[in-house]
């Protein structure tokens, strides 16, 4: 392992114990493990059920996304790499489910590496649009003064999310910066850069193949499907807890500690994501403890059922990747 990676690693877990320390640092234990007496299971057994829904559609997407390589390819085949990903993503650092997604399984879902990497990117701008608008309609909706969130207003979100709708729908535009940064490998190492510029050739055409109106309009579709499945999940995990009295609070938590998720961490968000969803809930009037008790809660939601099916995706069809 390189230097810069220990550090990054290191500097991930340093983040992770900060924000563990400011939410224990909170929080009477006693009033913390109260927030949990008198749970209603069948409300988080809802919130499951609405957590695969939103998995469904994601499957979709990249389904879809797929197709424009490997027309025969079939739904059932890429719900097991996608889960895979995800579970990854939660246990290791360096985001290694995406190295995972991008190269180990290219054969077996008969699509080129350049393609994988283009759905990549166009998944990573579709969710951050998606957040970008859920915090925008938040914000308004619930009056939230602008400053408690350092100065994000709902304008601010709206003109990011009309940019990245701008790279999605225009990729074209794009494409010479592309190029001339995959030019440099090929400098210094030309048989790799050949293999590169023809990666990132391939990338670029699933790109402008995938930002056609009636391809792109489905991603959208189905990627709004997945946020607003994600979103009941939040919601409905709140109405779980009985001491939490404003449950709609979890709409806005799901942008926010997803946005968290930015900040350097440990593998599965370990603490940032704690931290600045119980601040979300606590914005709308939830106390400290029930807010931290359902930080933990909708973290486990969100962390274990892709980590135990995507675990079990690896061991029944290992990859020599």
């Amino acid at each position: 392992m390189k230097l810069q990676q220990v550090t990054r690693l290191g500097l991930g877990f340093v983040f992770a114990a900060f924000f563990i320390w400011l939410t224990a640092r909170q929080i009477d234990p006693t009033d913390f493990f109260r927030a949990f007496k008198g749970s209603r299971p069948e409300r988080i057994g809802l919130a499951f059920i609405t957590f695969v829904i939103g998995y469904g559609c994601r499957v979709t997407r990249w389904h879809i996304m797929l197709l424009s390589d490997n027309p025969q390819l079939r739904w059932t085949n890429c719900a097991g790499p996608l889960l895979a990903s995800f579970a990854a993503n939660n246990v290791l650092p360096f985001r290694a489910g995406d190295l995972l997604r991008a190269f180990a399984y290219n054969g077996r879902l008969g699509i080129s590496a350049g393609t994988s990497l283009a759905t990549l990117f166009v998944e990573r701008l579709l969710d951050l649009l998606m957040v970008f608008l859920l915090f925008g309609c938040a914000i308004v909706a619930f009056g939230l003064d602008i400053n408690r969130f350092a100065g994000i207003g709902a304008i601010s979100l709206l003109i990011a999310a009309v940019v990245l709708l701008a790279v999605l729908l225009f990729p074209a535009r794009f494409a010479p910066a592309v190029h001339f940064a995959a030019g440099f490998p090929a400098r210094v190492f030309p048989t790799f850069g050949q293999k590169l510029r023809t990666e990132v050739d391939n990338g670029l055409l699933t790109l402008q193949e995938l930002t056609r109106a009636s391809i792109m309009g489905k991603l959208i579709f189905c990627s709004m499907g997945a946020w607003l499945a994600e979103g009941c999940m939040f919601w409905i995990a709140a109405e779980s807890l009985p001491t939490i009295i404003a449950p709609e609070a979890g709409w806005l938590a799901l942008p926010v500690g997803t946005l968290a998720t930015l900040i350097p961490s440990a593998p599965g968000y370990a603490g940032t994501f704690d931290f600045f969803t119980m601040k979300a809930m606590v914005a709308l009037g939830n106390t400290v403890p029930s807010s931290a008790a359902y930080a933990l809660l909708v973290h486990l939601l969100v962390w274990l059922p892709p980590t135990i099916a995507g675990g079990i995706y690896v061991v029944l069809h290992p990859t020599k990747t």
